[in-house]
């Protein structure tokens, strides 16, 4: 358990607030104490707290918040001037260039977001170019590009609304330009074809032993190259010249360039020869003209790599800066697993909820904004980091907090009360009194939930918005119902929700974020609603309707 100072909270609320014209969201102020290490079960006991900071801070004004934070920002290491950006070094305002460089999968996910994100603020921050390259030279056996993830990438940015430069570069297409710079590099010895396999290659790197293909003079290395793309896949690669004493043995004569007979879905069989990752970024960041590259930790290496190159041409090497990894507790994602139970028809497809996708999330009813806090709230952290799903709820529950809400049973259990008058229930659609009302009329007939049903004793229950009964059971009989009062209790009563007996209910399919689909009935003014309406259903959750069909509304489950 990470013990959070009365500080910190302060510091993350004189933030928001400066950020927000004086006013602070406790939403905003536990989605950052997650990124300190909050624990979901300490939730509870950490809003209190939050609160008393607010009330304080929120009667400040902006001066004075700036003031007060400027005192904790100068005693803690952990807090910056900006949600979670730290400040880039070697910066010309105007002048920074960073990019994004999505392999094409399939579509962004969560976990993609906060790189595109994190990318997008700091372009803005400084008035910079943000430039989007299609990272498709070639794929793998098991990682192959999927032609739609071109669109659905897309798609996902202008819904994050990433503002990207409007020129987008598919490295495939660049694919003749990394043969030019190959071909210079082999000219001048700093890259070699080489015929052993990869067996054979990491027992070499690793006792620290040359390669034999290394010792052929450029001309051979030029002839050797011109045959690997006639040669037989994994029969040859080109590597580069690096030191084979080097200290780390990964670094020791990495592959630049593979032969691939995986058909592209741009290019066709145009190529069969194509460059690493980290040759063709090498070329590309100076072309382009990157001056700051974000990373996550995994990808020191790469930047080794590519500094070394450019430092071959003598050309300026952009600075790099890393971010750990980030666990979202509660969300598994895994675009392989995806693509494999989309094409075998277990998931609908790529919004399928269980993806975990932008585009599940937006069919769920999550808003960009919501998406947008939770990454910044997470900060830059070299350190891998671990934040619990239910901080991008509390965040995007703020901001569809207003949607009307309505009655969903799911499961119906039919009930009589008896002694129960015929009434009209005049119903807020939400708590706030701005959306009006709606009108439910009964008998003594009136439907609930299975599991209500089955919990029920003897004891009084309220119907909300509505009546008082009375629940009674004797022995196996089946229970008895009686009206008690049209009044709320006096006493603690569990509320149930409800809907009457009638034929205007409507058949309700709510599909969940785990692919389970719950059924029931819904009350008659749901089908008043558009697709893409967000509404809520009373003790259920906040629902985004997806489909209407003559029969039935689907809805995509978002949170409690």
């Amino acid at each position: 358990m990470v013990k959070i100072s009365k500080e910190t909270i302060k510091a993350y609320a004189l933030e928001n607030a400066i950020k927000h014209k004086g006013k602070a969201s406790q939403g905003a102020v536990l989605a950052g104490l997650f990124a300190e290490g909050l624990e979901k079960s300490e939730i509870k006991n950490m809003i209190p707290k939050i609160q008393q900071v607010l009330k304080k801070i929120n009667t400040m004004s902006v001066e004075q918040q700036q003031k007060e934070f400027e005192k904790i920002d100068s005693k803690t290491s952990k807090r910056e001037i900006r949600e979670g950006l730290k400040e880039l070094p070697n910066v010309k305002e105007g002048k920074v260039i960073m990019r994004l460089a999505p392999f094409p999968s399939g579509p962004l996910h969560i976990g993609n977001a906060r790189n595109m994100i994190l990318n997008d603020e700091y372009a803005k921050m400084y008035n910079g170019k943000l430039l989007l390259f299609f990272d498709d030279t070639i794929g793998s056996a098991n990682k192959r590009i999927e032609p739609e993830s071109y669109e659905l990438i897309k798609e996902g940015l202008d819904w994050l609304e990433i503002n990207y430069h409007k020129k987008i570069i598919y490295k495939s297409d660049r694919t003749k330009k990394y043969y030019e710079y190959a071909e210079e590099l082999l000219k001048k010895g700093y890259l070699y074809v080489c015929h052993c396999d990869q067996e054979k290659m990491q027992d070499l790197k690793a006792k620290g032993i040359e390669c034999s293909c290394r010792k052929f003079p450029p001309m051979k290395q030029l002839t050797r190259w011109k045959e690997m793309f006639t040669a037989k896949m994994g029969s040859m690669t080109v590597r580069l010249k690096t030191s084979m004493q080097d200290s780390d043995p990964a670094f020791r004569d990495r592959v630049m360039f593979k032969i691939s007979d995986f058909p592209h879905p741009k290019t066709k069989n145009k190529f069969r020869v194509y460059p690493s990752m980290e040759f063709s970024w090498g070329i590309d960041d100076h072309i382009f003209g990157s001056t700051h590259i974000l990373r996550g930790t995994d990808h020191q290496m790469s930047t080794r790599v590519q500094d070394f190159i450019r430092e071959i041409f003598k050309w300026q090497n952009p600075e790099s800066f890393y971010n750990g990894q980030c666990e979202i507790k509660g969300v598994k994602i895994s675009k392989s697993k995806g693509t494999q139970k989309i094409k075998s028809g277990e998931y609908t497809g790529w919004n399928d909820p269980r993806t975990w996708s932008l585009q599940s999330l937006r069919d769920r009813g999550f808003k960009p904004e919501a998406i947008r806090q939770f990454i910044l709230a997470l900060s830059i952290k070299k350190a891998n980091i671990t934040t619990p799903v239910e901080a991008l709820y509390i965040l995007n529950k703020k901001l569809i907090g207003d949607a009307p809400r309505y009655f969903f049973i799911e499961n119906p259990q039919k009930i009589t009360i008896k002694g129960c008058p015929h009434l009209t229930a005049k119903i807020p659609r939400h708590p706030n009194n701005k959306l009006g009302n709606r009108k439910l009329k009964t008998t003594q007939e009136f439907l609930i939930s299975e599991n209500d049903f089955n919990i029920m004793n003897n004891q009084d229950y309220r119907l909300m918005h509505l009546l008082t009964l009375k629940s009674s059971k004797t022995g196996l009989n089946p229970r008895d119902f009686s009206f008690i009062s049209e009044e709320p209790p006096t006493t603690k009563t569990k509320f149930l929700h409800w809907l009457p007996t009638s034929p205007s209910n409507i058949h309700i399919q709510v599909v969940m974020p785990d692919g389970e689909i719950k059924k029931g009935l819904g009350e008659y003014e749901l089908e008043k609603l558009k697709v893409g309406n967000i509404i809520q259903f009373e003790r259920f959750g906040f629902c985004k309707l997806h489909k209407k069909e003559k029969e039935k509304l689907e809805f995509w489950f978002a949170h409690n």
